[in-house]
């Protein structure tokens, strides 16, 4: 009896359709570079207050907090409305990541130096 050859066995790919779902990096952006705008915003409150009592009577929310009360808040309320449009404008697009981050780390500064005693206090 003659041994059977060994036949090769035919597979057949699986045509696995693999869905990935698109990832963009926009929103990640948008949130990034709104943080920045915020922490701007928050410095450029500290400095007008000291340049302005019209504006630090204005920022003033609570007399126990004063004009902190408004400084921290309107910072809020201008993070929130730019994350928003930010996000509306780049939630479909690849935002460079890297970009974004250095424009939130340079308005971040900024907004950190103009809260800094010695800077505001040159707008007295």
């Amino acid at each position: 009896m003659a041994s059977p050859a060994a036949k090769p066995i035919a597979t057949k790919e699986s045509t696995q359709t693999k869905t990935e779902a698109a990832v963009t990096t926009g929103p990640a952006a948008a949130a990034f570079i709104a943080g920045g705008i915020g922490c701007l915003f928050i410095g450029i409150f500290t400095t007008g207050a000291e340049m302005s009592a019209g504006l630090k009577s204005f920022l003033q929310w609570d007399a126990g907090v004063g004009p902190l009360s408004g400084k921290t808040g309107y910072g809020t309320i201008i993070f929130f409305l730019s994350w928003a449009i930010l996000h509306f404008v780049l939630r479909e697009k690849n935002y460079d990541l890297k970009k974004a981050f250095t424009i939130a780390t340079v308005l971040t500064v900024l907004g950190l130096i103009l809260t800094f005693p010695p800077v505001f206090q040159l707008f007295e």
